[in-house]
C-alpha cells in the first residue's frame, strides 16, 4: 500500500486547513466515520465541522481550569458554533494528565504518563495530541474502539498532525495503533520541559 504524507515546513496553526482537507480525503478514501479534532478555543473545532462534513467530528477541549482555576478556554460562540455545525463536544482531563501531574507540581518527580507523552513528542507535540485525544473520546463513549478514526492534533494552536489510528480506552493504551500518518510538521521544538519543577 502507497499512503501519501505531507510533510509541513514547521508546526502551528497555519496548516489548520490544509490538514483537515487531507483528513477528509483520507477518511472518504477508506470509509471513516469519526474525525476527532483537538481544539483549546474552539476556532480548530468550528472550522473541522465546516470543513470535514459528511463525517462525525468530535470535537474535544482542555478541561475547565487546565489554564487557571475556573477557566474553560473553549469560547461560548465557538461552541454554540460546533454544535450547531452537529460537531460533538468532549471536555475532560487530559489522558497523560491529570492527578499525576499533581505529583509532579507537589512532589518534584515525573510520573509515567507524562514520560510516555514526552517520547511521543519526538515524533512532534501534535502526535501526542491527537494519540491523547482518541482515548479521551473513547473513554467518553463518543467513538468506537473497533472502527478505525482520523485523529488530528496540533502544537499549542491549530491542527498540523493527521493520523489514522485504532482506538482505545486509557486504560488499554498499548492496543492502540497507528495506522498511517497523514501528515505532520517535519521540523519542530518540543514543547515543555524535561527540567522538574517547570510547567509543560
Amino acid at each position: 500500500m502507497r499512503v501519501e504524507v505531507e510533510y509541513f515546513p514547521g508546526p502551528g496553526p497555519g496548516n489548520t486547513e490544509e490538514v483537515l482537507h487531507i483528513a477528509k480525503k483520507r477518511a472518504d478514501e477508506l470509509g471513516i466515520r469519526n474525525i476527532v479534532v483537538a481544539s483549546t478555543s474552539g476556532e480548530t473545532g468550528v472550522k473541522a465541522v465546516q470543513i470535514l462534513r459528511g463525517h462525525q467530528v468530535v470535537v474535544v477541549t482542555h478541561s475547565t481550569g487546565f489554564r487557571e482555576p475556573n477557566l474553560q478556554t473553549l469560547t461560548d460562540e465557538n461552541k454554540a458554533k460546533i454544535i450547531e455545525g452537529g460537531g460533538l463536544i468532549y471536555t475532560a482531563q487530559h489522558a497523560f494528565g491529570g492527578f499525576n501531574r499533581a505529583v509532579r507540581r507537589q512532589f518534584n518527580t515525573y510520573q509515567l504518563d507524562e514520560i510516555v507523552a514526552y517520547v511521543l513528542r519526538t515524533f512532534g507535540n501534535g502526535m501526542k495530541v491527537a494519540i491523547e485525544i482518541s482515548m479521551m473520546a473513547a473513554d467518553g463513549g463518543l467513538i468506537r474502539t473497533d472502527e478505525d478514526v482520523i485523529s488530528i492534533g496540533g502544537s499549542g494552536s491549530g491542527a498540523d498532525t493527521a493520523i489514522v489510528l485504532k482506538p482505545v480506552n486509557a486504560q488499554d493504551f498499548f492496543d492502540l495503533r497507528v495506522r498511517e500518518i497523514l501528515c505532520k510538521p517535519r521540523t519542530f521544538e518540543l514543547r515543555g520541559s524535561w527540567r522538574l519543577g517547570q510547567e509543560t
